[in-house]
């Protein structure tokens, strides 16, 4: 199976910002975090679905 990989350079930047966030404190709410960030770089409402579904797919700590 295959990863999507984002295009756009906000998305990018965005996933960068969260993983590090979920990283430092694995604590942290992933719905709260994806929005911060859609907010932060400003995402298109693609941009916004994929990023979210990226932080509940990809827990912070692995198992």
């Amino acid at each position: 199976m295959s990863t999507v990989m984002p295009q756009g350079e906000a998305l990018k930047k965005a996933i960068l910002w969260v993983s590090e966030k979920r990283k430092a404190q694995p604590d942290l709410n992933a719905k709260k975090l994806a929005d911060e960030a859609c907010l932060q770089f400003d995402l298109s409402p693609k941009d916004s679905d994929f990023l979210l579904r990226f932080v509940k797919e990809n827990p912070a700590t692995p198992s």
